[in-house]
């Protein structure tokens, strides 16, 4: 399957995904600058994306401790979420989010 990624300068870069990849993993691979600092333990919020409109109501709700990492990501948006909670399945062909055009580093608080 297909995912695109919209950088902070606007470019689409396009990466081959597997059903039950974490997002954050095929973003990784295609060298899009999210961090992933606690490595999928939902303890940072160095992977947030912003979910395109269309996908964001596709995917499952998130949770509490997910809303809360969220709380101190820089730049959220009304689709905000963070990479490594977004597991592929095979019905997301096409699946878009776009990289925020600010970051922060969870290890220099």
């Amino acid at each position: 399957m297909r995912v695109q990624f919209i950088t902070a300068q606007g470019e689409r870069i396009e990466a081959e995904a597997q059903a039950g990849q974490r997002l954050l993993e095929v973003a990784q691979a295609v060298g899009m600058p999210l961090e992933g600092t606690c490595e999928g333990q939902m303890a940072c919020s160095t992977c947030h994306v912003v979910v395109a409109p269309d996908w964001f109501a596709r995917l499952p709700q998130a949770s509490a401790d997910e809303e809360d990492m969220l709380d101190l990501a820089a730049g959220v948006a009304r689709t905000s979420r963070l990479a490594c909670q977004i597991v592929l399945t095979g019905e997301m062909d096409g699946f878009t989010v776009r990289i925020p055009g600010e970051s922060r580093d969870m290890g220099r608080r």
